[in-house]
């Protein structure tokens, strides 16, 4: 898929997390993002991906209003001022942000 700055920085986020087994951006005349995904017991580790956030209706959400994905067992990627992170490590830094997505 084409690489922008942000899915570069979502993918950082799902490898941290585990969801993912790694990726790669190759500089060609356009950057191209490659994503190789983890799987287990022969099943993709994720098994959800929804949208929060779109173009035309933002989803911002403050540092004590975080949604929680599955009761913890997801993860929501909120794009903050310090950058693009799951919602437990925007927790810990005690910020809130954008909500991008959803991930379990």
């Amino acid at each position: 898929m084409p690489a922008s700055k942000q899915k570069v920085a979502i993918a950082r986020v799902l490898q941290d997390e585990g969801y993912i087994h790694s990726f790669e951006v190759k500089e060609d005349v356009k950057a191209e993002l490659t994503i190789n995904l983890k799987y287990y017991q022969g099943k993709p580790v994720i098994e959800l991906i929804a949208r929060a956030s779109r173009p035309g209706l933002r989803l911002f959400k403050g540092k004590n209003a975080l949604p929680r994905v599955q009761g913890g067992l997801g993860i929501a990627i909120i794009s903050t001022s310090q950058g693009v992170m799951s919602d437990h490590m925007a927790r810990q830094k005690g910020i809130g942000g954008e909500v991008i997505c959803y991930v379990a």
